[in-house]
């Protein structure tokens, strides 16, 4: 019986043969903290009377949610981490010195292989499916299980086949796919199953939309999203292993068969696709741009960032809408870059000048805005666009606030505009 990608990575690490249903155990690559959950997990691996991690090559902690800290208890947990992380002397512990946001920060590190099994206490894990590995969020004591002993329990997803046909027409982006396919599916259509995108559109999706469109795959409640290796994926790989004289570890490259088994199969035509927003107050209420026109929306915020829509790709579109223009009066634009090197790419491009003549503030690479954390938290009754991946109640501050989810480029002209807009049409 053939094997999905999913099944065939679990196989590989579990030493024999898998399928969807089973319960394995198996080594992990790859585990992911932060500055809000790593504390728990060491509060955790203390607890267990464990003196010393199991991989310590395995396990990095990413600083990227409350960093540079905003009070003193975003201090003191940061303070935490630090500790553990100098005490046990990890390899990958990144802080403000070499800042990121995590699932933009580890693949550009070299860090995420594909065929590797990934885990990390942040739910958009996910992210590094794009590069072929499985990868998904967990709890913080799962983590502080996985440092401890270097593995973790996993039920082997079944997978649902997105089959991507046409080529996205101007200013359609991963982003508005995933958007499109959580619409389809709901917030919990694929719930514990694994989301793999194929088909002979992949070719026209550059990295910046695999990431964003594998991010994405939990708001439709799905365990991982993937995509299998081509030729676009491995030569970001090859740049990063240039860039980082050397990967952490060598890639195994797998692929599904002919007559693997599905749960079930969508095909989106990515040829006839306009620019989706999700509307409050969920990811899955997704309507077309031009229904967005049509209801006249006016907005306080715009934010473009985060681990779904940060990177140089996203700035390089907002600065080519707003090169010669202005932030509207009313309106506030806040610009995150997922990681400092794509802050410094940006700034040897121009983008960041183009950018903050329009009127946008620029702040470090953070999650703050996304979680309304800091760097950007709405007031009561603000509506705000953003290319975060969520727009729950109150996720970016005040509970009367809304947020409306889109793409880079409707967030860019909705900024001069001052109410959401069609890019296309400016």
């Amino acid at each position: 019986m053939g094997q999905t990608i999913t099944e065939k990575i679990f196989s590989e690490h579990a030493g024999k043969d898998v399928f969807a249903g089973e319960i394995v155990r198996v080594p992990i690559d790859m585990t992911i903290g932060n500055d809000i959950t790593t504390p728990i997990s060491i509060r955790a691996f203390k607890e267990s009377g464990a003196e010393k991690l199991a991989n310590p090559d395995g396990f990095a902690i990413v600083m990227d949610h409350y960093i540079p800290a905003k009070d003193i208890a975003s201090a003191n947990q940061a303070k935490i981490s630090r500790e553990f992380a100098y005490k046990h002397d990890l390899k990958y512990f990144f802080d403000e010195k070499d800042m990121g946001i995590e699932h933009a920060l580890l693949p550009e590190k070299g860090l995420v292989i594909p065929g590797d099994v990934i885990i990390g206490a942040d739910s958009h894990t996910c992210t590094h499916g794009a590069l072929g590995a499985f990868s998904t969020g967990m709890g913080s004591t799962d983590i502080s299980f996985s440092i401890i002993t270097g593995g973790n329990w996993f039920k082997v997803p079944e997978s649902i086949k997105v089959n991507l046909v046409g080529k996205p027409g101007e200013h359609i982006y991963g982003k508005d796919i995933i958007l499109e396919l959580i619409r389809i599916l709901g917030v919990d259509g694929a719930l514990y199953k694994a989301i793999e995108f194929t088909g002979e559109g992949v070719q026209y999706l550059g990295m910046a939309d695999r990431f964003s469109m594998c991010n994405m795959a939990i708001e439709a409640g799905a365990k991982s999203g993937i995509f299998a290796i081509d030729a676009i994926s491995q030569k970001y790989i090859d740049e990063r292993k240039e860039a980082n004289c050397g990967l952490r570890a060598e890639p195994k490259l797998h692929y599904s068969d002919a007559d693997a088994t599905y749960c079930q199969e969508i095909t989106i035509d990515m040829e006839n696709l306009s620019p989706i927003i999700a509307y409050p107050f969920l990811p899955s209420n997704g309507k077309p741009v031009e229904q967005a026109v049509a209801d006249d929306l006016k907005i306080d915020q715009v934010m473009i960032g985060s681990c779904t829509n940060g990177r140089i790709e996203d700035l390089r579109i907002a600065a080519k809408i707003m090169e010669g223009k202005r932030v509207a009066k009313h309106t506030r634009m806040i610009v995150t870059p997922a990681t400092q090197k794509i802050f410094l790419q940006a700034q040897d491009e121009g983008l960041m000048n183009i950018l903050i003549e329009a009127g946008a503030v620029v702040s470090n690479p953070t999650c703050g805005a996304c979680l309304g954390g800091y760097m950007g938290i709405l007031g009561d009754g603000e509506r705000c666009v953003a290319t975060t991946n969520r727009n729950f109640v109150g996720r970016m501050g005040a509970r009367t606030s809304e947020i409306y989810l889109a793409n880079s480029a409707v967030a860019a002209a909705s900024a001069i505009a001052g109410k959401i807009v069609d890019p296309r049409d400016t």
